[in-house]
């Protein structure tokens, strides 16, 4: 079973103790894996494919998608202190995917008795919390054009399928959900950057070509990686 990295340097009777209480899951294409409102004791972990994380939206019944969770990446409550919390926000499986659901009692017993893998947690929080303040503000301020070329650089490192492209399986649906466009914008958009040789979708995948405007890749804390992916 894989591992968090900052859990790789603790005692192998510690590692063990954690993949014995851990258990994987598979989820389909636009599975839920957590729903809003939902109790839950577990911290997700994506071993592969992709989660999106949804936020309650209008009356209309649909939700707004705040931020991904891809491979070598996690999901957790607001807090460790208790062994159970309440999601303020849904999980959906964008693509097809394998999450490992890790006890939230036994990693804070890790951060209580290891220092740094609880500041090792609060580094990689922070970070998310930076990269969702860096999309809000590319919502509210960017140029339709420029945001969703944006969201499909990012979409080329969250679902890669080869270099420059992402998973076709990704819907118009999802990007305008992250986007806070509407499915209609998104398309004539997409539609205007294919005219425009910018944007060649194929079986492959969707290609983005590099003269669309680069997104950096969110950094990670040094030595970690906010996913599941060291093997034990």
């Amino acid at each position: 079973m894989y591992l968090h990295p900052l859990l790789a340097k603790l005692p192998a009777l510690e590692r063990d103790a954690l993949v014995q209480s851990s258990e994987l899951r598979s989820y389909r294409r636009n599975a839920p894996v957590l729903a809003a409102g939902d109790w839950t004791s577990q911290i997700y972990c994506v071993a592969n494919g992709l989660l999106r994380v949804a936020a309650p939206g209008g009356g209309d019944g649909t939700d707004v998608t705040t931020d991904f969770i891809r491979p070598d990446d996690f999901f957790l409550g607001p807090s460790l202190s208790e062994d159970r919390y309440q999601a303020r926000q849904g999980l959906i499986a964008v693509l097809p995917s394998s999450v490992y659901l890790v006890p939230a009692a036994a990693l804070r017993e890790l951060c209580a008795k290891h220092s740094e893998v609880a500041l090792g947690l609060l580094g990689l929080a922070m970070n998310r919390m930076s990269g969702i303040r860096g999309q809000m503000r590319s919502v509210s301020e960017l140029p339709t054009e420029d945001l969703v070329s944006r969201v499909l650089q990012q979409l080329t490192h969250l679902a890669p399928a080869g270099a420059g492209s992402y998973d076709r399986r990704i819907t118009q649906s999802v990007i305008a959900s992250y986007s806070g466009l509407s499915r209609e914008v998104v398309n004539k958009t997409m539609r205007s950057l294919e005219s425009r040789g910018l944007v060649r979708r194929d079986e492959d995948g969707i290609h983005v070509l590099p003269q669309l405007v680069e997104t950096p890749v969110p950094p990670r804390v040094s030595g970690t990686s906010t996913g599941c992916s060291q093997r034990v």
